[in-house]
C-alpha cells in the first residue's frame, strides 16, 4: 500500500492536464507532511478531495517533491511496471532507428522519472539523476535484464546533477560483465565508447540528426571540430567525404579516442588532432592563418542555471565569433547548445551579434533538434533542450 500524498485545493490542474511533477508548495502539508517520507517512498497523489491523480515516488527535500510515473493509476513501482515502460520505450526506439544504439530511456519522457538509460547494443550505461529513483535499482535492473538479455549493465552515477544532491557517487557493474569500451555504430559510422570514463554516459547520442546532416556539408571540405570530445561530429564529417578535419578538445584522453575511431574507420590520415582550451585554440588557430569551410561547435552547457542566462549568452556569442573568424566566405558554421535555459532565439541572436563583430552575414540554412530518442514530453519544455543550427557565411556579392 502506498501513502496519500494530498495537493492543495486547486493545485491539481498540471497533473490533472498530464504533467509529472509535483512541487512542494503545492502539497497540503498539515494533511501530507513532507517531512514524514524519505527519498523514493511511494505515494498516492491526489486533488483536496481525494479523487486520485496517480502515483509518484518523493523527492521530499526537493522543490519537485514528487515525480508521477504512472498517471491515474495507484501501482507499485515493481520490475513488471518498470519492464512494460521500457518495452514501450524500446518499441518507440527500434520502430525508427537502425541500430541498437540510443538512449534507451529518457527520464519523464518515458515515464520513468530520475532514470536515463543508454543502449550500446549488448550493454546498457544507466544514471540515476536522483535518490528517489536510485532506491529502485534493483527493481530496474531485473526489467532490463528481462527485457533486452544484455551483456552487461554498467552504473554511472557520477554527474553534476548528483554533486549538486550531494549524493554518492558510483561508478559499477550492476549485471555481466562490461568492457573499458564498447562499441557504437551511428550514421553508419563505427565508434568505440570509453563508458567507465567517457563523459556522461560515455556518448551523447542527442545530436544524432545533426551529425546525419554532416553527409550534405562535408564532402571535400577541410572541417574544424571544436569540442569534438572522442570525435562524433567530426569522425563522421570524415565518413561523409571530408578532405581533412581538426579536432580540438582540452582532453589528451578525449583526443587519444579520436585518434582510435579515426583509425577504426579507416582514414587517420585525414584526421589532426589537437589539445586545449577551446577558445584559445581558435584565437591561435586565427593568428597562424588557418582557415576551414566547415566549423563545428557543440560546447558544453554554458548556462546551468536561469540565474546564468544573460552570461551564458554572451559566452555562446563569443565562441560563435571566434568559430567565425576562423570560417571561410561561404563555409558553414554548425553551432549547437545543450543548454536547457538557452532559448532558440537566443540562440540565433548570439550568432548574429558574433557576424556582426565579424563584419560578416549569416544565413541560417537549417536548424536542428534533439533525436527521437529524446522524445520531448509536450507539458514538460525541460525535456526538449538541445538547439542545432546549421549557418552560411555569406561571400561578398559578386563573388
Amino acid at each position: 500500500m502506498s501513502a496519500d500524498l494530498f495537493l492543495r485545493p486547486g493545485a491539481e490542474r498540471r497533473l490533472g492536464a498530464g504533467h509529472l511533477w509535483v512541487y512542494s508548495n503545492e502539497v497540503d502539508v498539515q494533511r501530507s507532511p513532507l517531512q514524514a517520507f524519505t527519498a523514493g517512498d511511494r505515494v498516492a497523489v491526489r486533488r483536496a478531495g481525494g479523487e486520485l491523480l496517480g502515483s509518484a515516488y518523493m523527492e521530499p527535500q526537493a522543490l519537485i517533491c514528487a515525480r508521477v510515473y504512472a498517471p491515474g493509476e495507484d501501482r507499485a513501482l515493481d520490475a513488471p511496471w518498470l519492464q512494460a515502460l521500457a518495452a514501450r520505450a524500446l518499441a518507440s526506439r527500434e520502430a525508427l532507428l537502425a541500430d541498437a544504439c540510443y538512449r534507451l530511456i529518457y527520464g519523464d519522457s518515458d515515464g520513468i522519472p530520475g532514470l536515463v538509460v543508454d543502449r550500446f547494443g549488448d550493454y546498457l550505461v544507466l544514471q540515476f539523476h536522483n535518490a528517489g529513483i536510485e532506491r529502485y535499482q534493483a527493481e530496474i535492473v531485473t526489467a532490463l535484464v528481462a527485457l533486452l538479455q544484455p551483456l552487461g549493465l554498467l552504473l554511472r552515477a557520477d554527474s553534476r546533477s548528483r554533486r549538486e544532491q550531494n549524493l554518492a557517487e558510483r561508478v559499477e557493474v550492476l549485471y555481466g560483465e562490461v568492457p573499458e569500451t564498447v562499441p557504437l555504430r551511428e550514421n553508419g559510422v563505427s565508434f568505440q565508447v570509453p563508458v567507465f570514463h567517457g563523459q556522461k554516459t560515455g556518448w551523447f547520442y542527442d545530436h544524432r540528426m545533426a551529425r546525419a546532416r554532416l553527409a550534405s556539408y562535408a564532402p571535400g571540405r577541410r572541417v574544424l571540430d571544436v569540442y569534438s570530445y572522442i570525435g562524433g561530429w567530426g569522425i563522421q564529417a570524415a565518413a561523409f567525404g571530408a578532405s581533412e578535419v581538426h579536432f580540438v578538445d582540452s582532453s589528451a584522453t578525449a583526443l587519444e579516442g579520436v585518434l582510435d575511431n579515426a583509425a577504426l574507420n579507416g582514414f587517420d590520415d585525414r584526421v589532426h588532432v589537437r589539445q586545449g582550451q577551446a577558445a584559445e585554440t581558435l584565437q591561435a588557430l586565427q593568428r597562424e592563418g588557418e582557415s576551414f569551410d566547415l566549423v563545428i561547435l557543440d560546447p558544453p552547457a554554458f548556462i546551468q542555471r536561469r540565474k546564468d542566462i544573460k552570461k551564458g549568452i554572451k559566452a555562446y556569442q563569443r565562441i560563435n565569433e571566434l568559430g567565425l573568424r576562423v570560417l571561410r566566405p561561404g563555409g558553414v558554421l554548425v553551432s549547437g547548445s545543450c543548454s536547457m535555459h538557452l532559448a532558440r532565439a537566443d540562440l540565433l541572436a548570439a550568432m548574429q551579434g558574433a557576424a556582426r563583430r565579424c563584419a560578416c552575414e549569416l544565413r541560417i540554412l537549417e536548424q536542428g533538434g534533439q533525436g527521437p530518442d529524446h522524445p520531448v514530453h509536450p507539458l514538460i519544455p525541460e525535456t526538449g533542450y538541445l538547439k542545432s543550427v546549421f549557418a552560411r557565411r555569406l561571400s561578398p556579392a559578386g563573388i
